[in-house]
């Protein structure tokens, strides 16, 4: 749900593709791609895999099209299909519930915790209860912030039952030493423009540390082409392939990740800070588990502070305002009763957070938010 501000001089913007670039020169790495001619699972593709996998710390990375494909991806190489349910969070978008129907196995939702908006430890453990398990689970870290993976990934060990981690919203967050996407059986990013490291155009990858399934992975990304080209040895392959300008950009703005993620988490620690008192619930934990990807305030006046901040030319957005246990699509199958996940998406509300916000926009952003609660709210 997206709040466009009015085009005025000093607006201060959702988003902008200058401070995506991390203030790099971004057409010569596309340039450098043109001049050497191939432009599908080449040398930046290659490179890129290298490095991110690198940098995760995990064996291997996949490149694929983007992060829902990942996540398709991701259960299809796990055997996940019809007839089974995988489990996942019900306030993150419907991109897990996008990649489970295309497997053909149903969505078992899994209530979150109230402070995090992560799987909440605790449901999941009664899901994984008993013989009916889940065929997977899915473990979304929502707004950069990490999910509780030390306990997740202990539970789905304990039930054996594969889990996947969705890692679109936390590139570089780190828990317990270890990065997201370098906890699960395999990990799914998106390099969607907006993401904490983005492309200029949609891209996404896997991240796995076990070989077997990274074969599997790069077979299904193609076809299911796994020895020869053109022969088909996996069925469910689909064409998945991270292009070469894309991770030409990717590559080149690697480096620059855990720099631009602390410049985010600087600005939600200013918000924070200029928040406290006011009748909002602002996000906790924000240490390097946490690299602010969305800064997104909780308040019953939800509605009315997004026409308030509109008003005053500052851009924001609602991750997410329809759980996906009550989209029209499964509305009239739905049996699942989650009262924090559906509190919460008709709370949440998102504000400007990106590297390239000057400190008169950060500034605007709180003056215009403080202003709403001393007028009572009302717009």
């Amino acid at each position: 749900m997206h709040c466009p501000p009015p085009a005025t001089p000093d607006a201060v913007p959702f988003f902008t593709a200058q401070g995506a670039a991390f203030g790099l020169d971004l057409s010569a790495c596309i340039q450098r791609v043109l001049e050497q001619g191939q432009f599908v699972l080449g040398p930046q593709v290659h490179a890129f895999e290298t490095a991110f996998a690198d940098y995760v710390g995990a064996a291997h990375a996949i490149g694929v099209a983007n992060g829902t494909d990942a996540l398709t991806l991701a259960l299809r190489a796990l055997g996940v299909g019809p007839g089974q349910r995988v489990a996942a969070a019900a306030n993150a978008g419907y991109y897990a519930s996008t990649a489970i129907a295309q497997t053909g196995a149903a969505p078992q939702y899994v209530e979150v915790d109230e402070n995090s908006l992560t799987l909440a430890p605790a449901a999941l453990a009664q899901a994984l209860r008993g013989a009916d398990k889940p065929a997977a689970v899915i473990a979304t870290h929502l707004y950069g912030r990490m999910a509780d993976m030390p306990a997740l990934a202990a539970l789905c060990a304990q039930a054996r039952v594969p889990l996947v981690e969705d890692a679109a919203q936390a590139h570089g967050a780190i828990l317990g030493g270890r990065k997201a996407g370098a906890w699960a059986n395999v990990a799914c990013f998106s390099f969607y423009p907006t993401k904490n490291l983005g492309a200029v155009g949609d891209g996404g990858a896997l991240t796995t540390s076990d070989g077997a399934l990274a074969q599997r992975l790069r077979a299904l990304r193609q076809y299911g082409w796994q020895q020869r080209k053109y022969e088909v040895a996996l069925s469910g392959g689909m064409n998945s392939r991270l292009d070469e300008l894309q991770a030409a950009v990717l590559l080149a703005k690697l480096p620059h990740l855990d720099a631009a993620n602390a410049a985010r988490r600087a600005v939600a620690v200013h918000y924070n800070a200029a928040f406290a008192g006011l009748p909002v619930r602002c996000p906790s934990g924000l240490d390097e588990s946490h690299v602010a990807h969305l800064y997104v305030l909780r308040t019953p006046r939800r509605d009315a502070l997004r026409a308030h901040l509109l008003a005053q030319g500052v851009g924001c957005e609602v991750h997410y305002p329809i759980a996906d246990h009550c989209q029209p699509v499964r509305r009239a199958e739905s049996a699942f009763a989650l009262p924090v996940t559906e509190a919460a998406c008709a709370e949440v509300i998102s504000l400007p957070c990106h590297p390239a916000l000057s400190p008169a926009q950060i500034g605007r952003v709180t003056e215009a938010v403080r202003a709403f609660f001393s007028q009572g709210g009302a717009c």
